[in-house]
């Protein structure tokens, strides 16, 4: 192994005293061309164009003498230093940074950036980079060859966002351009770059309370923790006005304990696209976005499509609303990691399996309609599963009853909630 090995941050700017004085001292040097060709690499040094670090890696670890590697700004913040520090290789490494090329982004589109999600689009994440974008209101995105700006806005095409693309920072060539994301397809962009995605809903939730996080926790999940903890909440949270008598909708909202569980059946996160299907009011549509996850909500009633913004608004996520109904509004919609189909029966539950979603739920109307379902999901070679959920909520007795029969001090059995066939199927690996 090298006798000392030091990574060095360089955003452009001139070395600091360490940093020069470990490339000074150094017998190999590994960096990219125009880093080795700009920075003072000593004559008798090995260079090593650092393309494979996992190749460059192995050669530090076979080196004699004092190996230096040189890497874009923060080398620790999705950079070099993790994979060199993989165990394999055996290397110590003394970390020089500089300023990142996310702070630098950010600081040339003169934002605050503790609220910004940061995501790569390296090793084939550009689904989930964009699925993040979907999601969220600021967003850096880390790009790669082939997986550039174009690509992240075709991705994202029919969501308005504005791009920020910082292309060469700390060179002499650096520039950056702002567009609306339905322009950006247009250019060739250089590498390497960085994209900053902004837009959405920014007025965060609507109900006049600031979120507590807001300033404080970096990287925040939008829309929580938010003025209301937990999720599942009562129907009448997502019904506009906070009460079943001055919310119509609160009668399209599934039960707290069937949202619940359709969730943990979805195992939602960040960097999924959820499709919710006949989404009504939008309240699991909504709770799915403040996990992270993008949602798009596919709803046929327009008065339901109003009221889903609104609960969208009123969370501060976002969440895609698609008008429209049946098997045929779903081919225009991008690929879903996750599927819940909350009305629409067979037809539109094999129209939703043909996209091949790693997981599915179902609610289903009847016993008919769910072994349809079960039928559907068993055919399309998913591993089918089910319940029948009930629930009997608690209510207080009366003063006057309170000596009559009772479940406890006080409470009694109220009026069933009623109960809902729910049907899953996950892939079979």
């Amino acid at each position: 192994m090298a006798d000392r090995i030091t990574v060095i941050g360089w955003d452009g700017t001139p070395l600091t005293e360490a940093a020069g004085a470990a490339l000074a001292a150094a017998t190999l040097v590994a960096g990219a061309p125009y880093q080795l060709n700009a920075l003072p690499v000593p004559a008798a040094a090995e260079r090593l164009v650092l393309g494979n670090v996992q190749l460059a890696a192995r050669r530090i670890a076979e080196h004699r003498g004092a190996a230096v590697v040189v890497a874009e700004g923060d080398p620790g913040f999705f950079g070099v230093v993790r994979t060199l520090r993989r165990p394999e290789y055996g290397l110590e490494l003394e970390v020089l940074p500089a300023v990142s090329s996310v702070a630098a982004a950010f600081a040339r589109a003169g934002m605050p950036w503790e609220d910004a999600q940061v995501v790569s689009a390296h090793g084939g994440r550009l689904r989930r980079a964009a699925n993040i974008c979907r999601a969220h209101q600021k967003v850096a995105v880390l790009t790669a060859p082939g997986a550039g700006p174009s690509e992240l806005a075709l991705m994202l095409r029919g969501v308005h966002r504005t791009f920020v693309v910082c292309e060469a920072l700390g060179t002499d060539d650096e520039d950056v351009t702002v567009l609306t994301s339905d322009r950006v397809a247009d250019h060739d962009w250089r590498d390497p770059n960085v994209v900053l995605v902004i837009g959405g809903n920014s007025g965060g939730p609507q109900n006049g309370v600031v979120s507590e996080a807001a300033g404080w926790l970096a990287g925040r999940p939008v829309g929580y923790p938010g003025p209301e903890r937990g999720w599942a909440l009562p129907a009448e949270a997502y019904a506009g006005a906070g009460s079943t008598a001055d919310a119509p909708g609160a009668s399209d909202t599934l039960p707290a304990h069937v949202r619940a569980l359709v969730l943990a059946r979805l195992g939602v996160r960040p960097g999924d696209l959820v499709w919710s299907v006949g989404a009504g009011n939008g309240a699991l549509a909504v709770e799915a976005a403040r996990f992270g996850a993008a949602v798009v909500a596919v709803e046929a009633d327009r008065s339901a499509c109003a009221r889903l913004a609104v609960n969208a608004r009123r969370y501060g996520v976002e969440v895609e609303t698609v008008h429209g109904g049946g098997p045929e509004v779903l081919g225009g919609l991008p690929e879903p990691d996750g599927v819940v189909v909350e009305a629409g029966g067979p037809a539109v539950v094999r129209a939703v399996l043909a996209r091949r979603p790693e997981c599915f739920v179902a609610v289903a109307r009847t016993f008919a309609e769910a072994e349809d379902v079960r039928r559907a999901i068993a055919e399309a070679g998913y591993r089918a599963d089910g319940a029948l959920l009930q629930s009997t909520p608690l209510e207080p007795v009366p003063p006057e009853q309170a000596g009559g029969a009772g479940t406890g001090a006080g409470l009694r059995l109220g009026a069933g909630a009623g109960g809902v066939l729910l049907l899953w199927g996950e892939q079979i690996v």
